[in-house]
């Protein structure tokens, strides 16, 4: 079993950090929508949305730790035979799913400071986080929660499609291609060379 990446395959960290990002992305996307179509006054949706924060702060957190992770354990390399445009297609890819992953629970966080309720955030009910200063440009505090709740599930959605994006690229490197893309990123066993 390999921890760390090789030239060939992934190791065991970046596999567990791809899945349990995956399961609490996907989890918060759906718990989201489901959130936001509740009474925001009844006493159980404030433990929902709560748990949503605190989740969103452990996604924030992981992204952060995967990032350094991956920097100093870089990523194996694509097949040669790949065209120079899907190369790049995955390269960009990659890049917004990071760059995503980091704005969404950042938006998030901003949000929960713009609101005029004032109610803190306390990561499972042990953490305490501070509020953000939220810019004045964003007018009064119900104009800024409003308009960063937009952006929120804007970028949300926007994760979504990646994330489909992302899951057709790895099928068809797998039924299409007959790569070892797809399986490299489900065992640790170094996958056989792709070019």
């Amino acid at each position: 079993m390999h921890l760390r990446n090789t030239r060939f395959g992934y190791g065991l960290v970046a596999i567990v950090f791809h899945w349990t990002m995956a399961l609490l992305i996907i989890g918060l996307f759906l718990f989201g929508k489901y959130m936001t179509g509740l009474d925001p006054l009844a006493p159980d949706t404030f433990a929902l949305y709560q748990l949503h924060k605190s989740l969103g702060f452990l996604v924030l957190v992981l992204v952060v730790a995967r990032l350094a992770w991956r920097l100093a354990n870089p990523s194996p390399a694509l097949p040669k035979t790949m065209p120079r445009i899907e190369r790049l297609a995955a390269h960009l890819g990659h890049a917004g799913l990071y760059a995503l992953m980091l704005a969404i629970p950042l938006s998030g966080w901003l949000m929960v400071s713009a609101s005029p309720w004032g109610i803190p955030t306390v990561v499972f009910d042990v953490l305490p986080v501070p509020h953000l200063p939220v810019p004045a440009a964003l007018g009064t505090k119900a104009e800024a929660e409003n308009a960063l709740k937009e952006v929120h599930e804007l970028l949300a959605n926007g994760l979504l499609l990646l994330v489909l994006l992302h899951v057709a690229a790895a099928l068809k490197h797998h039924f299409l291609n007959r790569d070892d893309v797809l399986r490299r990123m489900i065992r640790t066993v170094p996958a056989r060379r792709i070019d």
